[in-house]
């Protein structure tokens, strides 16, 4: 059985290829024999309904209307425990008041007899199903050119095309669903792992007693790293991509829209060499510095991190930006160096820039969801901690927006007392705070700030 396609067409007189207008009046493809199969095959056999849910991905896979509303109806039936029969779906279409949409009770009765057998259903849905994702495929592409004709940002165009091509091509995923006792030789290895090594397979941090709370981070996740200016929430973001990628080989990207994109490899080498950083700025390296430099550049050179120091980035240049990435190479970590310094990218005015906060707030967790990789935002604190007798930050002085502690997965709070006072007996010290953990408990996390190396370390390896 062939799915119906439209006939070649011939070229118009006079012209050399199709005209616009015949082009986009062709006949979207379709089967009607192949969906009369597999709705007869539904209403013979109860396995035949489970075989063709399977293949399907909603009843909108079907192009006549007809064949939608009795296949609705069938699952409908299936799905409260009752029959799926002829005379159980035209009952069901009456009190629905939609039999006369399938051509009244002969329609449903009439389908009975497309195919002597359920055997082939789940074969027929396998057509209807190629033929749907071809028709998705053509209005995808009729929407991609009116994206291209609009007046639209050309950017948030190019993303908005992006999208519908991904709709356009959604595939069924294998449904993550078994008895409980299938895979318990894989749950034992995973918990003998966990026993052995102390953490999960989340992206880590490079800080232990912060990896061994979180059990790293993990695809989905957006988590806010939020401190006053100049206590180095730029060098905790900065730190975690070089665990990722320089020590653990996991692809990553900086978007960097403070520091110029050698500002940050600065950064890198002072930290990963133990090279004072400003010896470097200054041009004023010792021979000991450049052995252990010649020593760490080949392993900074082969990481698979990306700096992009573009200003004025938007939200949805970021995400086209890392889905690039992600097609390339494969991505694992996303820090975005802050908050603040992004622009919506649109010419909608907002009430306020609080509002406009919020909007990239729930862009950036929706970003983080749909490429399924943690994204550590770096962001600012309001004066409130100054204010305070203690200066330890609090999750409500996240600046300008409320909604980015809601929309948080999790929230580190950066705190060092020497910033406040030189005579503190916690003098080169820095608090991690964990102000908020969705998935586990919160704590203060303490680390060492060896910020003349641009860098906090564990405790244990001062």
């Amino acid at each position: 059985m062939r799915p119906h396609l439209p006939q070649e067409r011939r070229p118009p007189p006079g012209g050399p290829g199709m005209s616009e207008t015949d082009e986009f009046s062709r006949q979207l493809p379709f089967d009607g024999d192949a969906e009369r199969s597999v709705l007869s095959g539904m209403l013979l056999s109860e396995d035949a309904i489970a075989d063709v849910v399977e293949v399907l991905a909603s009843p909108a896979d079907f192009h006549s209307p007809a064949h939608e509303v009795v296949y609705t109806a069938i699952l409908a039936l299936h799905s409260g425990g009752q029959p799926a029969d002829p005379i159980t779906v035209t009952n069901y279409l009456r009190e629905q008041g939609l039999l006369g949409k399938v051509g009244g009770r002969s329609g449903v009765h009439d389908l009975i007899n497309a195919v002597p057998t359920a055997a082939n259903a789940e074969h027929y849905a396998g057509i209807v199903r190629d033929c749907a994702i071809r028709r998705r495929l053509i209005r995808a592409g009729t929407q991609i050119a009116q994206l291209g004709y609009s007046g639209s940002d050309a950017t948030e165009s190019m993303d908005a095309a992006q999208a519908e091509l991904n709709d356009a091509a959604q595939v069924r995923e294998d449904p993550d669903a078994a008895f409980i006792g299938d895979d318990l030789g894989d749950l034992i290895s995973e918990l003998e792992t966990l026993q052995r090594d102390g953490h999960a397979t989340g992206v880590l941090t490079g800080y232990a007693d912060f990896d061994a709370l979180t059990h790293g981070l993990h695809p989905g996740q957006m988590i806010i790293i939020a401190g006053r200016p100049a206590l180095g929430k730029s060098t905790v973001g900065v730190d975690m991509a070089r665990q990722a990628s320089i020590h653990d080989g996991r692809p990553s990207a900086i978007f960097s829209l403070e520091m110029s994109r050698r500002e940050v490899q600065h950064r890198i080498l002072s930290a990963e060499a133990r090279i004072a950083l400003h010896h470097i700025r200054s041009g004023s390296m010792t021979d000991s510095d450049w052995v252990r430099a010649a020593h760490h550049l080949p392993a900074i050179k082969a990481a698979p991190l990306t700096i992009d120091a573009t200003p004025n980035q938007t939200v949805t240049q970021i995400k086209a930006r890392c889905r690039r990435l992600k097609q390339r190479g494969g991505l694992d970590l996303v820090v975005i160096d802050y908050l603040q310094l992004l622009s919506s990218g649109t010419a909608r005015r907002t009430e306020s820039r609080q509002q406009e906060v919020s909007d990239m707030s729930r862009s950036i967790k929706l970003m983080a969801k749909e490429l399924e990789v943690p994204v550590v935002v770096l962001a600012q604190l309001n004066r409130g901690p100054e204010q305070r007798t203690d200066k330890k930050p609090q999750v409500s002085d996240l600046r300008e927006s409320g909604s980015l502690e809601q929309d948080a997965d999790l929230v580190m709070l950066l705190h060092r007392e020497d910033a406040y006072e030189k005579d503190t007996a916690r003098a080169g010290e820095a608090d991690l705070i964990v102000g908020k953990h969705r998935n586990g408990p919160t704590a203060t996390i303490t680390v060492a700030a060896q910020l003349h190396y641009s860098r906090f370390v564990d405790m244990a390896h001062t």
